[in-house]
């Protein structure tokens, strides 16, 4: 069962994502004195009074728009405050009460959720500010003035969201939800598949590049297991980042990998793997996160009887450093194998936590070694006295030798296709640690 939600509205660049981030303790929400910088919903956890509960940020509510941009931001709102129990109205004082204010707060009205009004930018302490009393005429009850800069009055809106949250607390997030990030470049549809996995209108999809500025996550559970989806916003190449947006989204995007236990690289079909398309990958390599390279918009290639043999070695071929990564071929758009996609994250998430015991690892070893002679240098062989795992996500083992600088790289690659070879460990990297005799443990 999710836990309760939060979400907190209002009209653009009144001050919703820096509260959302006061309110959190953490900067999840994208803040720039930018209108429309939030675009698709955010969340968030937080804690008040022994209750736990979820924390949505919305992009800001413009009424009346005709940009397509602003409509899409406006049914994000609106799909926030259909899945809220209790609503934080934010608005500005300095600002002074607006049609748009007006517009917001009939539309959370009709609502019947329970609504908490919030009148941003208060920054003084003291005496009330006289501005605030104007912000009645919304017709929601006594106005809370908040500074989401400094934090205060935000003890007063979480005292009103506890007490309004249904009586028991949801369930919290059960250690088998695998946490899956959807990584690509800009425009690849990212938010396309994420769509047609929840079946819901999660996040924008506009043919608009770079849409998506936010890591966003949503959970879903379905036959073949529970997972929380992490769709980022697409990385650019670092000469065209050039406003501090895109240089959030960017970093944004590394730490979304960074908290992944599974990385879906999407790929466009009709271009291929691309310059980008190998960092990003690289990315999620270096970060040790199993990995499943996924092809899209597999539905708008011509095909014939060898079009995937080729594409499935082009991809090999320019992501040769994670050969062990899976290659699916999909369709966002029709659903086109989708479905099997949740078999093959089970598989990879389960290789990259496998565990295997030091005694077959070492039976691994003696084969090994008894088919290629360790290397030698200046009449010195390489010793390995034994080999054990000492972590997982990924595979991680330690080989301790006589002495590290005859351990060659070859030969660390030779070791890891063996140990590949018995345990299979699709999808996932591995680190292979030397130690030669003497060192200590770190």
């Amino acid at each position: 069962m999710p836990k309760p939600l939060v979400a907190i509205v209002g009209r653009p660049n009144v001050g919703k994502s820096l509260l959302f981030n006061k309110l959190t303790g953490q900067r999840t929400a994208i803040v720039e004195d930018t209108p429309g910088v939030t675009r698709d919903r955010i969340y968030g956890s937080c804690e008040w009074n022994g209750r736990n509960f979820d924390i949505v940020d919305t992009g800001g509510i413009e009424p009346g728009t005709d940009n397509e941009i602003l409509l899409f931001m406006r049914r994000q709102a609106e799909i926030a405050i259909a899945l809220a129990d209790v609503i934080i109205m934010v608005t500005d004082v300095k600002v002074g009460l607006t049609a748009a204010d007006a517009d917001v707060a009939n539309m959370l009205k009709r609502s019947k959720k329970p609504v908490v009004l919030a009148v941003n930018k208060c920054d003084s302490v003291g005496h009330t500010n006289p501005d605030v009393f104007e912000f009645y005429g919304l017709g929601l009850g006594d106005p809370i003035e908040v500074s989401a800069v400094h934090g205060h009055g935000t003890g007063d809106l979480l005292d009103f969201c506890v007490e309004h949250l249904p009586e028991k607390d949801g369930e919290e997030e059960d250690e088998d939800v695998i946490k899956v990030a959807i990584i690509g470049k800009p425009n690849v549809g990212k938010s396309s598949l994420l769509n047609k996995i929840l079946g819901e209108e999660r996040v924008i999809v506009s043919n608009v590049a770079g849409t998506t500025r936010d890591a966003i996550d949503s959970y879903f559970e379905n036959e073949h297991g529970k997972y929380r989806f992490i769709d980022t916003a697409g990385m650019r190449r670092k000469s065209k980042v050039d406003d501090a947006i895109e240089k959030y989204s960017n970093l944004r995007t590394i730490a979304s990998i960074e908290r992944s236990d599974v990385c879906l690289i999407l790929i466009d079909a009709n271009e291929g793997v691309t310059e980008q398309d190998t960092k990003i990958a690289g990315l999620a390599h270096e970060a040790g996160k199993a990995c499943i390279i996924v092809v899209n918009k597999w539905d708008a290639v011509e095909k014939d009887d060898k079009t995937m043999d080729k594409m499935t070695e082009n991809v090999r071929r320019d992501l040769s450093y994670m050969l062990y990564a899976p290659v699916m071929f999909i369709s966002a758009l029709t659903g086109q194998r989708v479905e099997k996609l949740f078999e093959m994250i089970n598989s990879v998430a389960n290789q990259s936590a496998m565990r295997v015991t030091t005694g077959m690892l070492n039976n691994i070893l003696a084969d090994a070694t008894a088919r290629v002679q360790p290397p030698t240098d200046k009449g010195r062989r390489l010793k390995i006295y034994y080999m054990t795992q000492v972590g997982v996500k990924p595979p991680h083992f330690v080989a301790f030798c006589n002495d590290a600088r005859l351990f060659h790289f070859s030969y660390q690659r030779y070791l890891e296709n063996q140990i590949r070879e018995v345990f299979g460990l699709t999808g996932t990297p591995i680190r292979l640690t030397v130690r030669q005799r003497g060192d200590k443990d770190e």
